[in-house]
């Protein structure tokens, strides 16, 4: 088993070059492969084989962090950097009214789940200790509302025990790895669905021809000075989101310890608001023309590599760990789905909005990006914005959600 980094990330880039070489083949089957499985498809679940198989050991390995907190906001930036607000702000409230929808689903979903579950098999599942199911069940509602900050502090606030704590981790990891992956390839399916539920795509459509006008005007051919002039922006602005996070979040932790509810102590809260709202200043200025001389190539390959090293973190076998909890699981996901569906087809929002609204929930501002620009490359800043508001707003919800599960286990008791 491999477990040094620079090996792993080695395995990494090497298989990156492999998708990209299949590409090009004329071979039936690698036509047939890349027809049917989006790219980042491949990157993701690929490199999830290396973990499944025992092939690395990425459980002390530091390319998770340096994914999160070096490719994820340096990449953040580039695509920020030519956005139009003017565009973004074309697109209706259709988005905000799903992702509320989504965040309101999560917290109804589990005690629903909890409820369709104990009705199957009451005396399969712990109802009282700190390692009732309910208790971790309310850890999972704070994930899958806003982030990993906001399930730790549900877990202060119920007392979760280690034990369930560690199966829903698992269960998070697990469920949302899968659903990225199912909207991943919807992506490439999108204009057909959109036909199909007869949607108003004239928000997006407005969206996209403004970024593909802006992508078109005047090309030029990138030399050795562009590139630096990129990584300068890109990794000057995630530096200094650092330093902000590194004394904002230290900060309200000291004299604010209360504010922890909206997320102002959480390190990575500030990382991407310092980031998006830097990136978004930056884009009135000349750092927009970065996009005529390739920046777009460059955050695909940040992109890339944020993708794949994501990957190597699932495990594919771990649903048959833990039975019992991935049936709660997928009852919760797919309450949460139908609800976006339902709402989505009735207001008749695009597929890419529900897409985005629904893993601007469950993945947070860390993986929304890469769904998102899964359907468009503009679409990557709205969805971080989202992601932030879940930050803010899962406490909340979480607590209203343990509350209710409460309730239906006191009721099964």
């Amino acid at each position: 088993m491999i477990d040094q980094d620079p090996i792993i990330f080695g395995l990494i880039c090497g298989l990156l070059g492999t998708i990209y070489y299949t590409r090009q083949l004329s071979h039936p089957f690698w036509r047939t492969i890349h027809r049917y499985v989006p790219v980042m498809v491949l990157c993701y679940f690929l490199p999830s084989l290396f973990n499944t198989f025992g092939v690395v050991d990425v459980s002390q390995s530091h390319l998770p962090y340096i994914a999160v907190n070096y490719f994820m906001p340096a990449c953040l930036a580039l695509l920020i950097f030519n956005i139009d607000m003017k565009s973004i702000l074309q697109l209706g409230p259709k988005l905000i009214i799903l992702f509320t929808v989504g965040a309101i689903s999560i917290v109804l979903g589990g005690p629903f789940a909890l409820m369709v579950f104990q009705g199957m098999s009451p005396d399969s599942l712990a109802n009282s200790g700190e390692n009732a199911a309910w208790r971790g069940m309310a850890t999972l509602a704070g994930n899958w509302v806003g982030g990993t900050a906001n399930q730790l502090a549900m877990k202060e606030v119920y007392h979760v025990g280690d034990s369930i704590f560690s199966v829903m981790i698992t269960v998070n990891v697990v469920f949302s790895a899968l659903w990225m992956t199912v909207l991943l390839m919807l992506s490439q399916h999108a204009p057909w669905l959109d036909k199909r539920i007869k949607a108003d795509t004239r928000g997006l459509q407005n969206l996209v021809k403004s970024a593909n006008k802006l992508h078109l005007a005047e090309p030029q051919i990138p030399q050795l000075q562009h590139y630096i002039f990129m990584l300068a922006a890109a990794f000057g602005v995630a530096g200094i989101g650092h330093a902000g996070a590194d004394y904002l979040a230290p900060y309200f932790s000291q004299h604010y310890p209360e504010l922890a509810r909206f997320s102002l102590t959480n390190r990575f809260f500030w990382l991407v608001m310092i980031v998006t709202s830097l990136s978004f200043v930056l884009s009135y200025t000349r750092v927009r023309d970065l996009e005529s001389v390739g920046s777009e190539s460059v955050s695909s390959v940040m992109l890339f590599m944020l993708i794949a090293i994501m990957g190597l973190q699932m495990d594919i076998t771990a649903i048959s760990d833990f039975p019992r909890f991935f049936v709660i699981g997928f009852i919760w996901l797919l309450f949460h789905v139908v609800c976006v569906m339902a709402v989505g087809i009735m207001i008749k929002a695009p597929t890419a909005y529900m897409a985005i609204a629904s893993q601007c929930n469950l993945g947070g501002a860390a993986s929304a990006p890469v769904v998102a620009v899964a359907y468009h490359r503009s679409f990557a800043p709205v969805a971080v914005l989202l992601s932030v508001l879940g930050y803010g707003w899962a406490t909340y919800l979480a607590w209203i959600c343990g509350e209710l599960l409460q309730s239906v286990n006191f009721h099964f008791m």
